[in-house]
């Protein structure tokens, strides 16, 4: 199935937030009670709990920029393929692959799952 419109400008909106480092903009995407997991890390649930772990791994990076390679959809899931560009704080870079599963209720992202090995970011 096609992605619809409406899922498609949420993801759009999504990933350009992520690359600003956008927080008010990345949270107008999810749920106030969404679930969100980054990695192997524990799930965290609400807009604070998601803040405050994004804003934290935004800490230890100097920037990043997402390419998105393929997205594949069903009546409430968005799979998007894709890599990632990190910038560390000392300017080198690296491009990682990642996966996202987002699950959607009532237009906003409800559940949202990173699959990515981020340890390379900071292997020295």
């Amino acid at each position: 199935m096609s992605i619809d419109a409406a899922r498609r400008s949420v993801r759009d909106n999504l990933f350009a937030a992520i690359d600003r480092q956008d927080m008010p903009a990345f949270l107008a995407c999810i749920a106030e009670r969404a679930s969100f997991r980054f990695g192997s890390t524990p799930a965290v649930v609400g807009h604070a709990a998601i803040g405050e772990a994004v804003n934290g791994f935004f800490a230890t990076i100097g920037g990043l920029k997402h390419v998105l390679n393929k997205t594949v959809a069903d009546e409430t899931t968005l799979v998007c393929e894709g890599e990632v560009t990190y910038t560390r704080h000392d300017e080198t870079q690296i491009t990682l692959p990642f996966v996202n599963v987002f699950e959607f209720d009532d237009g906003l992202i409800s559940d949202y799952r990173i699959y990515i090995d981020i340890a390379p970011l900071y292997a020295q």
